[in-house]
């Protein structure tokens, strides 16, 4: 049997329509869009005094053990990483705000991804998924897809910030803007023709662009792959179990953000990612669900022991979903180009934000498609998707914005007297997003 013929069969690839040429440009077109975070974690991370080199290897590794682990166990088109907005968490209010060094913030987040491990087996993050109603599935994919293209249209320079408004047009004279314009023009023009590809062939023809006019900016560290070995194994659980705070309060704030955090960006992600990718069933469950949040779970723990805030589910999956990725094989390409990142991690930086962004902005173009599913005139559907959709994108949080929903889809139900003991799981949940919520305005 050839290579091709074992891995036709190990991921059905025919069954999902692909093939794996798809499979491996798609790979490489989620790598792609979120190789910025190769860069961007040890920046983050750095500022708890974790040493920048060491974090650069964790974070390449930590990313191709989950992206491995997830084609291989689940068999889905999901890439994982270190989170964005966890890690600055983790930096600028435990280690900075709250004095915990940074050894044990690691335990809390091996800590956190074993009560994840420990509510996956108990079936607690399976019954959220399915306790979602329709609307607020359809609702949390579109607002994925303003949040991605928002992300898009902000790392090209597009928008930006303003102290006026919050956010305004950017200077479309500037290099990044016109080159993403440029990518943009290229990936939705090939897209229309159906060319495969169509979104990696935009990357690497922006990049290019970008090279040769010299808008690449080249500044490598230092770098040596053993430096790993400054955060490897470096977490200390010990000191979770004996850390004070507050009489443990603070300990207890660290492992309810890590939790709900991850929680519900997951659960947003794996929604989002998986109805675009048309892998929801008839019957609305999503296939291998187990297998899916166990592999985050362990990505979770191992990232941790590598030395690295929580590992969770990007959103930047999306683009390979739109680039034809439909099985766990593109989940591995993207583990095995982060792997071989490890080696050259600082120079990760030769693909720039504004070749990407053009890709963020066609895919979360498309995945607004599910809001016609959202029976608008109906408030009882209207009120909570509308705040799903807007607050993820402008809270910069799939969490904030689900959190919102979910309690909004419960108060309604509580009002119109039609909650029942099949909402139990969301109006628990929904109570403790509003302790929570009075948690963070009472800090």
């Amino acid at each position: 049997m050839t290579s091709a013929g074992w891995l036709e069969r190990r991921f059905g690839l025919a069954e999902r329509g692909t093939n794996v040429r798809t499979e491996i440009a798609a790979g490489a077109t989620t790598f792609l869009t979120m190789a910025y975070i190769v860069l961007v974690n040890p920046a983050i991370l750095g500022q708890a005094g974790m040493p920048v080199a060491a974090v650069a290897a964790s974070t390449c590794f930590a990313a191709a053990f989950a992206c491995i682990l997830m084609g291989l166990v689940a068999n889905m088109p999901l890439a994982l990483a270190p989170g964005m907005g966890l890690n600055a968490y983790f930096s600028f209010t435990v280690v900075q705000g709250m004095g915990v060094p940074w050894p044990i913030a690691l335990g809390c987040v091996f800590i956190s991804g074993l009560c994840f491990l420990a509510l996956t087996l108990g079936g607690v993050r399976q019954a959220i998924v399915r306790a979602l109603p329709p609307h607020l599935l359809a609702a949390t994919a579109g607002g994925i897809g303003l949040f991605i293209g928002f992300v898009g249209l902000r790392n090209a320079g597009i928008v930006t910030s303003s102290p006026a408004t919050i956010v305004s047009l950017g200077n479309l004279h500037a290099p990044s803007a016109w080159l993403a314009i440029l990518g943009l023009i290229i990936i939705t023009g090939l897209s229309i023709w159906r060319v495969r590809g169509a979104i990696l062939i935009g990357i690497v023809a922006t990049t290019i662009v970008a090279w040769l006019l010299g808008e690449v900016k080249m500044t490598p560290d230092p770098y040596d792959l053993g430096a790993i070995g400054g955060t490897a194994f470096k977490l200390d659980l010990a000191g979770v179990l004996g850390f004070g705070g507050k009489a443990g309060l603070g300990v207890l704030e660290i492992l309810f953000v890590f939790l709900f955090v991850d929680l519900l960006d997951n659960i947003g992600t794996l929604v989002g990612v998986t109805r675009r990718a048309g892998l929801i069933g008839a019957d609305g469950e999503i296939p291998r669900l187990n297998r899916i949040l166990l592999a985050d779970s362990v990505a979770t723990m191992a990232g941790a022991i590598a030395g690295t805030s929580t590992v969770t589910s990007y959103v930047e999956s999306a683009a390979g979903v739109e680039a034809g990725g439909r099985t766990g094989l593109t989940a591995i390409v993207t583990g095995i180009l982060f792997f071989l990142t490890m080696f050259v991690a600082p120079y990760a930086q030769l693909v720039p934000l504004a070749a990407t962004a053009p890709a963020l902005i066609l895919v979360g173009a498309l995945m607004m498609a599910p809001l016609v599913d959202v029976e608008w005139h109906d408030p009882m559907e209207a009120i909570p998707a509308f705040l799903t959709v807007a607050l993820i994108p402008l809270t910069f949080s799939i969490a904030n914005g689900l959190a919102f929903g979910i309690t909004a889809h419960a108060a309604l139900r509580i009002m119109r007297g039609k909650a029942g003991t099949k909402d139990a799981a969301l109006l628990i949940l929904a109570g403790l997003f509003v302790i929570r919520f009075v948690w963070l305005t009472a800090a």
